[in-house]
């Protein structure tokens, strides 16, 4: 396992590369960034599922967080005005609310700047369509 966190990213879509890249230059978390696509996910624990539909924070001893929690844990681990933030959003009723955007963000992110069509998520296994 790695000696610093993973963050695993959709690297097909373009609003999530360029939030990457932001949080690269302007958060600096101390850690790996990964696209899901260039990813050995099974090393990281990690279903190819799960990384289609949300970022995907992996601590050094394989703890997965997803979403929300996991750009909190980003916050968290870049340190100064970031961590208080990333904490805030691991405290509810704050977690609860950053989830639903979350949520929305990801559904929606082929509709924000520098998103594209190969940005929409995948219909859940089911969906009508």
């Amino acid at each position: 396992m790695n000696a610093r966190p993973v963050l695993v990213f959709d690297g097909d879509c373009g609003f999530c590369t360029t939030s990457v890249n932001f949080a690269e230059r302007r958060i600096r978390p101390d850690c790996t960034t990964v696209a899901w696509q260039f990813a050995d996910l099974d090393a990281l624990g990690v279903t190819e599922e799960r990384a289609r539909h949300e970022v995907l924070w992996v601590t050094p001893n394989g703890r997965v967080y997803g979403g929300a929690a996991g750009v909190a844990k980003l916050l968290m681990r870049a340190g100064g005005v970031w961590a208080p933030l990333g904490a805030a959003l691991m405290i509810p009723p704050v977690s609860w609310l950053a989830a639903g955007v979350y949520r929305l963000v990801a559904r929606n992110r082929q509709r924000l700047p520098g998103g594209t069509a190969a940005c929409a998520l995948p219909p859940p296994p089911g969906a009508r369509r």
